[in-house]
């Protein structure tokens, strides 16, 4: 008998069945919900709020200063001496296309949900408006900090390397449309353990910022006036410094933050890896460890924003008005208004700030005034992202800024934000002329969103970065001059080696 065998190709094509895709894995509403939420979770990521979103939009704003254990990537971008290949910039491109990419897919996936009852067909809705709103975000940080960039709006486009650069305008469109998009269906709030998910206001306020971004001013007003009256409850926080603590989630000002969590699941140097929280929305930050003078201290808070904090006095006019607001964001000397004193409820009472007479520290965002070290760069302090002070200093510059002028309307609004109970900063006349009231607006915004990550953007928004960070930062020994060009971040040469298309499309090695 002979006795002979075959391979078939069936035999061969066998699918293993310990592997899901993204055709088989979605089914559940749970399921489905761990889509968006592996979209929120490129906040931990590279680039983002673990860690790296600080020291770039910190240090590239002068809003913090390196000190003698600031080295590498982060050193470059204080002296401005950064290029196409900074590892800081590389992860924070990577890891919005990542967003991008992410929220196509769970858009994708949201198109074979067949809710069973309406209370899905509203979670459905809720999850592909919250898709819409982490792809706006990811398009707004793109087009600010890179201009012309690849639009990828399907998940099938995400995959694909190579794609042309579109136009700002193009890209704008595609923000606004997003916010647009996401508002109908976002709940205007969340139960206490959903809290971090975009809202309704969160869609409303960034499509308003969007429009002032563009000097749409008119169109800024509409959106973001909204944010003042019902159904929408925002208030400014009676306590600006409960902002800055690990309560904040709670507090009635936040419209969108990254939440963080303190956990000891994972090792202490987390942060660095960007590694996902389990639940997709929460993790910790390395912020409080880095900037903390007890600490890491790899940066400073800068001396030209503690010496914004002094200024004319809004009644009489005198100099040497110290603005309230300066015991809260930093620690330093009495003559320049810092706190003097740490550790005020710790268990072992008050510390005398060791550095008064020379330095100054962040107090923003640190845990100092209850423990007297950080212990791991595991923070619980929760990022802002965007809160009504924000919304309401952003009316005030439209009002400021618009083609009809209502200076006194727009002053109101910044006199709002200054008497907040915990700070109750001196009131502005609101008779003066457009340029003061212009002066007035901005400095609010440096001082009230101080170690925000705000200044970047609104030096750039405003055209004044290079005449501004050129005075505060002058050409010598060790720093290089802010340059015309510097106004966008380098395109990454990775992007470039990857996409023939983009990197025919750049000019002088940069942008």
């Amino acid at each position: 008998m002979l006795l002979t065998s075959a391979c078939s190709d069936s035999l061969l094509d066998v699918k293993n069945e310990n592997t899901y895709t993204d055709a088989t894995y979605f089914k559940t509403k749970t399921q489905f919900n761990e889509a968006v939420l592996a979209t929120y979770a490129v906040f931990s990521h590279t680039g983002m709020m673990a860690r790296e979103w600080y020291f770039i939009f910190d240090l590239l704003a002068n809003e913090a200063e390196r000190s003698s254990a600031l080295v590498g990537t982060e050193l470059q971008l204080t002296d401005y001496s950064y290029t196409n290949n900074n590892e800081d910039i590389v992860g924070l491109w990577s890891s919005l296309y990542r967003m991008i990419f992410r929220a196509n897919l769970s858009l994708k996936v949201m198109e074979t949900w067949t809710p069973a009852d309406a209370s899905e067909e509203t979670l459905k809705a809720q999850y592909i408006a919250e898709a819409h709103w982490l792809r706006g975000f990811a398009y707004f940080n793109l087009v600010t900090n890179w201009g012309r960039v690849p639009l990828k709006m399907t998940y099938d486009e995400s995959k694909v390397n190579s794609s042309p650069r579109a136009s700002v305008e193009e890209v704008w469109k595609v923000v606004e449309n997003e916010f647009t998009l996401a508002i109908p269906d976002l709940p205007v709030a969340y139960s206490a353990d959903q809290k971090g998910r975009a809202t309704k206001g969160a869609a409303i306020g960034f499509l308003g910022k969007t429009y002032l971004f563009q000097k749409k001013y008119d169109l800024a007003l509409a959106e973001l006036t909204k944010l003042t009256a019902a159904p929408y409850t925002y208030v400014l926080d009676p306590s600006y410094d409960h902002l800055f603590s690990e309560d904040n989630i709670n507090s009635p000002e936040v419209i969108f933050a990254v939440n963080h969590v303190y956990t000891t699941s994972n090792t202490q140097y987390y942060m660095f890896g960007g590694q996902e929280g389990e639940d997709g929305k929460t993790f910790h930050t390395g912020r409080a460890q880095e900037y903390g003078f007890n600490d890491w201290e790899n940066v400073t808070i800068s001396n030209a924003l503690v010496a914004a904090h002094t200024y004319a006095d809004p009644a009489s006019g005198a100099a040497g008005y110290i603005d309230p607001r300066a015991g809260y964001t930093y620690y330093g000397s009495a003559a320049n208004g810092g706190d003097v004193e740490y550790c005020d409820f710790c268990s072992t009472g008050a510390i005398k700030y060791p550095f008064d007479f020379y330095s100054n520290r962040y107090r923003k965002y640190e845990p100092y005034e209850f423990q007297k070290y950080t212990e791991a760069p595991m923070s619980g302090i929760n990022t802002h992202v965007m809160r009504y002070a924000d919304v309401l200093l952003m009316i005030a510059e439209a009002y400021i800024e618009k083609a009809s002028p209502d200076v006194a309307k727009g002053i109101g609004y910044v006199n709002q934000v200054r008497n907040r109970p915990d700070v109750m900063a001196k009131n502005y006349t609101v008779s003066v002329s457009q340029s003061e009231a212009r002066t007035i607006v901005r400095r609010e915004r440096r001082i009230e969103l101080a170690g925000e990550q705000s200044r970047w953007f609104d030096l750039n928004r405003w055209g004044i970065a290079r005449e501004v960070l050129n005075a505060e930062h002058p050409e010598g020994p060790g720093q290089y001059p802010f340059l015309d060009k510097h106004i966008l971040l380098p395109i990454p040469i990775a992007e470039r080696n990857s996409n023939a298309e983009l990197a025919a499309d750049v000019s002088n090695d940069w942008n």
